[in-house]
Formats: structure tokens, sequence, C-alpha cells
């Protein structure tokens, strides 16, 4: 019986990361991938735009 013990908890994460793979890859797409699209696009303009100062010494 210690050998059902020892198989349930990576048996019970194996079925909980593969429903998480399924539910990420039946995400992808679909109606709302224009607005994700463009929501991203522009997180990476905002971060490309900002300037960063030059720190200087002993500051």
């Amino acid at each position: 019986m210690d050998y059902v013990s020892a198989l349930v908890p990576p048996v019970v994460m194996a079925a909980f990361f593969i429903g998480l793979v399924v539910t990420i890859v039946k995400s992808q797409g679909g109606p709302n991938k224009a607005k994700e699209d463009a929501a991203v696009d522009a997180a990476i303009s905002r971060a490309e735009s900002v300037q960063q100062t030059p720190r200087t010494e002993g500051a």
C-alpha cells in the first residue's frame, strides 16, 4: 500500500499540469487575439521608449 501513497502526489500533479497546458493552448488565438497582441505591443513600445538616465558614481 505504500506504493500507492508514493504515486498519488506525482500523478495528481501531472494531471493538473496537463490540464494547465491544455487550458493555455485552448486560450491561444480566438476573438481576443488582436486585442491581446495590441496590449503586448503597446507595453513593449512603452518599455523601449523609456530612456534611462546614466548613474553618476557615488550617487
